[in-house]
């Protein structure tokens, strides 16, 4: 799944390709793509056509477009494999394009999702804490590469959960945009095991814990994101380069980069987490 390097490549496209233009007209050729937004798909396609794309935006992993109407944001949900395109009209529509909007540029916006787990819906914009957000992503905490993020709040809140530290970090609730490939390679850089519960880890290790992920945040941005596989992309299907730097994330019996001892795989909430058994000690029962 996309975690908040990835989204913000894909925000970053459909802002230099999509806003400013006019949506002329949607057509969406799956129903499961808008199964979020109740009044189904005419509804959808009747709202956006005729509105202009003002920004796109995001938090942690949830993406958004809005436009001259105001109140109303598209959110997107890229799921496990959804793909915002941006294409010439006249390109060969892909096979799982699902939705397919025609912009006033003569490109089209595609939505291509092959397992069809993502889709857009149209939401209302409230306002958090001075920030307009989709209500529908209004509970989702800020994210570490927000200009507002606060470091010693999050520490706060991470110093009350009696959760191990890996599980706090994917809580979207807590710190936003962080999933499990970006928390293994955190942990690895702070040498903290995933498995240490966050009330008893200290202030310190926890502020550091937090520069890692901002930092390796911003080298996954720098590099267009981490692609294993053909589904992830940006809007002009260009697939990242970060997953040639990862030092921990499926290095399952690789030498460690730091000590050299073979790394593990342990099985954590249906996935899979991946660390250094010398440098990450794993807490004592």
């Amino acid at each position: 799944m996309p975690e908040l390097p990835e989204v913000e490549v894909v925000r970053r496209g459909l802002a230099r390709h999509v806003a400013g233009r006019v949506v002329e007209s949607v057509t969406v050729k799956h129903p499961r793509s808008v199964r979020r937004h109740v009044p189904g798909g005419d509804d959808l396609a009747a709202r956006l056509a005729g509105l202009r794309v003002e920004a796109a935006q995001r938090r942690g992993k949830f993406l958004w477009l809005t436009f001259d109407e105001p109140d109303v944001a598209l959110v997107v949900h890229l799921g496990m494999s959804g793909q915002m395109l941006v294409q010439p009209a006249d390109a060969p529509l892909e096979k799982h394009a699902h939705i397919v909007a025609t912009l006033d540029s003569g490109s089209e916006l595609r939505f291509v999702d092959q397992r069809t787990f993502g889709g857009w819906m149209l939401a209302p914009l409230v306002e958090v804490g001075g920030t307009p957000l989709p209500d529908a992503v209004a509970h989702i905490a800020r994210d570490p590469v927000d200009p507002l993020f606060d470091p010693d709040a999050v520490v706060t809140v991470l110093r009350r959960k009696q959760s191990e530290i890996k599980r706090v970090l994917l809580d979207q609730t807590v710190v936003s945009g962080i999933g499990n490939i970006y928390a293994d390679e955190a942990l690895w850089r702070a040498g903290i095991h995933g498995e240490r519960i966050a009330a008893k880890l200290s202030r310190p290790a926890l502020h550091g814990l937090l520069t890692e992920v901002r930092a390796v945040m911003g080298e996954a941005l720098l590099a267009g994101g981490t692609s294993f596989d053909a589904l992830y992309v940006n809007v002009n299907g260009q697939s990242g380069y970060f997953e040639r730097s990862l030092n921990a994330y499926g290095r399952e019996d690789e030498p460690c980069r730091r000590c050299g001892a073979p790394m593990v795989r342990e099985k954590f909430m249906n996935r899979s987490s991946f660390s250094c058994p010398r440098c990450q000690r794993r807490p004592r029962p």
